[in-house]
């Protein structure tokens, strides 16, 4: 229940896109046809299917306070947080370098379209806040770093995929002047945002259940009754 939770959670409630607007850059110049916008949300999927889950086993057994524990009760003491974002960056870098070299490899005209947005998914922030969430967040295992990761790829390939479709249709429609281009694509984003959110009630419905309502009984002691009635009968 806990990996199912997670996993429509990362996808809908907190979208990377919607929820927090991590990867815009990516996200606005990529998806103007949708085959551009499918290879580069598959790519996301497999560069964050992977780093999130090896992020998660260098913060747990190098990078936290105590993590180095298990070389040894001298090393109990070290704190290696300070290079988090260092080996984030690395890992993230490498992966995407070897997707790079697949792409180019097996897809050249996918290489060709995606451009010089393919090796900067290296610096695209929806990846590194894959990781950075996944710690800040305190994922407790490797296999739900794994889901998170792939679940939050899942997200960002939705977004791309769905504003790609759109953009594609619009350019049959009779859009103002003023706001063609990327002045309708942020209202469009704008609005996917607001329907994302209304996911918010999928995993909170239901929580809470329908107590009946209690009575209050109030306790009178035997001089309170006694001085009652005497006060009854003083008025009548």
């Amino acid at each position: 229940m806990e990996h199912l939770e997670l996993f429509f959670k990362s996808i809908f409630i907190d979208n990377m896109v919607f929820a927090t607007f991590l990867g815009m850059c990516s996200y606005l110049a990529v998806s103007k046809k949708v085959s551009t916008a499918v290879g580069l949300g598959a790519a996301v999927i497999f560069v964050m299917a992977i780093t999130v889950p090896l992020n998660w086993l260098l913060d747990t057994y190098l990078l936290k306070d105590g993590a180095l524990a298990w070389l040894g009760p001298e090393y109990a003491s070290y704190d290696l947080s300070f290079l988090s974002f260092i080996m984030f960056i690395a890992t993230i870098a490498t992966m995407v370098q070897l997707v790079e070299i697949v792409v180019e490899k097996f897809s050249p005209a996918l290489y060709d379209s995606l451009g010089i947005f393919l090796p900067l998914i290296a610096v695209n922030c929806a990846i590194l806040g894959g990781s950075l969430f996944m710690q800040s967040r305190e994922i407790q295992s490797v296999g739900l770093a794994f889901n998170y990761g792939v679940s939050s790829g899942i997200g960002f390939f939705l977004a791309i995929l769905a504003i790609a479709a759109i953009r594609e249709k619009i350019r049959y429609s009779n859009v103002p002047p003023a706001l063609r281009g990327l002045g309708i694509t942020f209202i469009i984003t704008g609005l996917m945002a607001i329907g994302f959110m209304s996911f918010g009630g999928m995993l909170t419905g239901g929580d809470e259940e329908e107590k009946p309502a209690q009575v209050e009984t109030v306790q009178v002691s035997v001089e309170q009754q006694t001085e009652i009635a005497n006060n009854t009968k003083a008025v009548e």
